[in-house]
């Protein structure tokens, strides 16, 4: 119940972040729920082994590197999809940061509402 919470509510975030920043596009809530789905699946495959291969980088850029990873993800994902747009790596830079921020919010509330037993 709580991924699928988690899920509804990464779509509305993204809907919110098109609505925010009009560097990233959202066609409709439907295209958003395929998006934070795509996003999701991408962070949980790629995105560990991009954070291992590029560990050198990311060290030597206390971790400033890693939000281009997260870059690479959310522009990855609307490369793949027709009714999700991002205008560029800065767009995406950007709207990921916010995302991310978001995302943040999202899971205080979750576990809030669904705390561990």
């Amino acid at each position: 119940m709580k991924l699928l919470f988690k899920w509804l509510l990464s779509a509305v975030a993204l809907v919110l972040v098109a609505q925010l920043y009009d560097g990233v596009q959202v066609q409709g809530f439907a295209a958003a729920l395929i998006a934070a789905f795509v996003i999701g699946l991408l962070n949980i495959v790629v995105r560990p082994l991009l954070v291992v291969l590029t560990l050198p980088v990311t060290v030597v850029t206390l971790g400033l590197f890693l939000f281009v990873i997260n870059a690479l993800m959310f522009w990855g994902a609307a490369s793949v999809l027709d009714g999700f747009q991002v205008r560029g790596f800065g767009a995406a830079l950007l709207g990921s940061l916010i995302y991310s921020a978001l995302g943040l919010v999202i899971d205080s509330a979750l576990e809030r509402l669904f705390p561990k037993l």
